[in-house]
């Protein structure tokens, strides 16, 4: 790419463009204007690249003899799901490309979960939209979200770290990377992961000492396997809690006991939700400034993401 953006996909409707069954749009300033700051935006919209037409009959999942189909809100003679499915298929070159998705909502096409599926008169939200099927089997590490669940501060901050750390991963993989290389990622990581999950977190520890020359190409994909299912919990307060405490001992020896007591109360602060996030953190990086350490210095846990998304703010 031409930028240092990274390449995420997003049904199109989110920036404005008018390809919803009526006509409209869905525009959402936040991904447009904040996070187009860091991502290269691919547009699309399955329903249009299929042939639907704009305006086009509203649809919708149904139960059918012939399973879940996408078929006509109003004329349920109308079915598109074989329409849809084809053109999904057509897609997979540049879903390769990417490091994350951003769907619609409720989309019997782009949603990504709890969409509508009717049966008889009666829906149910368990469905999942085609072309979402579609990225699920052929691309089961992309961190996907919806829209709508961009509203949660953890979830927000869950997906865009994600999208973050699959965006580096797919960077390292570009250069065949040495055993020595997964171990300096896993190295680079290991906090992240242990705020997501501290079982799994050690875990990918010893996948990716389990690698050599030999097995090399086996052991990356386990690793980024369990490490992406490991992000896609979302970290909680209390694991945070813990990696601010465990880099806190790297500072045992190096700090008076004012800051040591600052920094105690700094945490636990945090712990009892009296302070967000940024809080321990800046204090943390502060300290590091002063008294650097190596592997604090190459983790990624106390600078994730760009300060500018301010994503620590609200955590």
């Amino acid at each position: 790419m031409a930028s240092n953006k990274i390449p995420v996909g997003i049904s199109s409707c989110l920036l404005g463009d008018e390809v919803r069954y009526d006509g409209g749009h869905k525009r959402h300033s936040y991904i447009e204007q904040t996070l187009g700051q860091y991502f290269e935006f691919h547009r699309f919209c399955p329903e249009v690249a299929s042939g639907m037409g704009i305006p086009r009959p509203a649809v919708q999942l149904r139960e059918t003899e012939q399973g879940i189909r996408c078929v006509g809100v109003k004329d349920r003679n109308l079915d598109v799901t074989d329409q849809l499915q084809d053109c999904c298929r057509r897609q997979d070159a540049w879903l390769a490309t990417l490091s994350g998705y951003i769907l619609k909502k409720d989309s019997p096409s782009c949603g990504m979960e709890r969409v509508r599926v009717y049966r008889k008169d009666y829906p149910q939200r368990n469905g999942t939209g085609l072309f979402v099927q579609h990225i699920k089997s052929h691309f089961p590490l992309l961190p996907l979200e919806e829209e709508g669940r961009l509203g949660d501060p953890g979830l927000r901050e869950n997906f865009i770290q994600r999208v973050f750390v699959y965006q580096r991963w797919r960077q390292l993989n570009e250069k065949n990377p040495t055993p020595n290389d997964l171990m300096i990622f896993h190295s680079r990581h290991k906090l992240i992961a242990m705020s997501h999950n501290q079982n799994q977190a050690r875990e990918l520890g010893r996948i990716a000492a389990s690698a050599d020359s030999n097995n090399i190409a086996d052991v990356a994909d386990r690793y980024i396997s369990g490490l992406m299912q490991c992000l896609h919990e979302v970290a909680t307060r209390g694991n945070h809690v813990n990696v601010l405490q465990h880099i806190q001992g790297y500072l045992k020896k190096k700090l008076d006991s004012e800051d040591k007591k600052e920094l105690s109360e700094t945490i636990e602060k945090y712990r009892q939700g009296v302070l967000p996030l940024i809080v321990p953190i800046t204090l943390l990086r502060h300290h590091f400034r002063r008294q650097p350490d190596s592997f604090i210095e190459r983790s990624y846990y106390l600078s994730p993401h760009p300060e500018e998304l301010a994503l620590l703010n609200d955590i």
